[in-house]
């Protein structure tokens, strides 16, 4: 190596260092007050995001193309007596934003629950939290490493996400544990209780040791929910997700097998869901994914997002194939996102709900 070379490269180095540390102290403006020597609150951060889309679809059924102010969501999150946290954040409508918390803007609230971790291998929150299961199911939407979550989680999983309960998590070892229990109504704010109940129990391995790499953990989730006419929840009775997640230096994989046992109208369900990622370089990232989904009986699946608004009918065989790049400029706290699908859904009925179209989206996302 060249001295040229080698000084230009500390110079990117140097230049790397900087950017970081302009990303850092921005952030950091959102932490109000931290004192880990107080005994009463060690820390007080604004927390929230800011998520926004374009889309542009074709397809034989029709076309679509939009901007999209995706989310908008802001609110607290400190730390008290060292082993308690406190969390409340509301969601907004982000193309109409008035923080009137009266006015048609505001949506309601996300999290809103007290958690309690006397230690790194227990956890407990009582209150409205992100129920989590299926691979993407789990994954906050500020952690996706696609633009949408995979259609086979937003068939199976609760696409309403928060909901009032209780649950626990302990890690022991190689193996970690989750168990919760969930009102399945949607009120703005806690529960009503006029609605069933779900409960979802998690088993979690880590097979670093035996695959290498930097994360590798396989997963169990089992859910039951209670039927009921009133219920925020997608109308499965039973949903079981096998689903791993791996990643090394250059690359990873994530790939799961779910299937769901419908009720009422709702058809049993299985898919699977496979997606490749390889990193370019610290801030670019290449990923793919295929999906695919069959339902027991006809007009059991529906499309993602914004298929969707194309063809809101429902039909039993879905394929999916996305492609797309990720340009982490401040790690998943501020990134660009981009993708391609090709989606191609069957409805043998022929009472709406085939599909057989392109994708273009793009997407910002940002947390605090």
């Amino acid at each position: 190596m060249t001295q040229g070379s080698a000084t230009a490269g500390e110079l990117s180095s140097d230049t790397i260092s900087q950017e970081v540390d302009t990303f850092e102290e921005i952030w950091s403006l959102a932490t109000l007050y931290g004192n880990e020597g107080n005994p009463i609150l060690q820390k007080f951060a604004i927390s929230g995001r800011f998520h926004a889309d374009y889309s542009h679809l074709e397809s034989n059924q029709g076309d679509y193309s939009d901007f999209d102010a995706r989310r908008l969501r802001i609110g607290f999150k400190s730390q008290w007596f060292q082993d308690f946290t406190l969390h409340v954040e509301a969601d907004l409508d982000a193309e109409n934003v008035d923080f009137d918390f009266d006015s048609e803007s505001y949506k309601g609230l996300t999290d809103a629950y007290l958690g309690w971790s006397p230690n790194k291998q227990w956890n407990l929150k009582l209150g409205k939290q992100s129920a989590g299961f299926t691979l993407d199911g789990k994954t906050s939407s500020k952690k996706l490493l696609t633009l949408e979550r995979s259609n086979l989680a937003n068939n199976l999983w609760f696409s309403k996400e928060y909901f009032t309960g209780i649950s626990a998590s302990v890690k022991h070892n190689k193996w970690s544990y989750f168990a919760g229990a969930f009102s399945s109504a949607v009120p703005k704010e806690l529960t009503e209780f006029d609605a069933g109940n779900f409960g979802i129990l998690s088993t979690y391995y880590d097979l670093t040791d035996q695959t290498g790499g930097e994360e590798s953990i396989l997963t169990l989730d089992y859910v039951y929910n209670e039927p009921h006419q009133n219920n925020g929840t997608r109308s499965f009775e039973q949903v079981v997700s096998l689903n791993h997640r791996y990643e090394n230096d250059l690359w990873g994989l994530r790939s799961e097998v779910s299937a769901g046992q419908g009720y009422d109208d709702q058809s049993d369900v299985w898919g699977v869901s496979i997606m490749p990622f390889y990193n370019l370089n610290d801030k670019l990232q290449l990923v793919t994914r295929y999906t695919h989904m069959t339902s027991a009986d006809a007009n059991g699946l529906r499309l993602n997002r914004y298929e969707n608004i194309i063809e809101s009918g429902r039909g039993d065989s879905y394929h999916e194939g996305y492609a797309g790049l990720n340009w982490y400029i401040y790690n998943h706290k501020l990134k660009c996102q981009s993708g391609v699908t090709y989606t191609q859904m069957r409805d043998l009925t022929n009472d709406g709900g085939a599909y057989d179209g392109w994708g273009l989206n793009l997407g910002l996302r940002m947390y605090w």
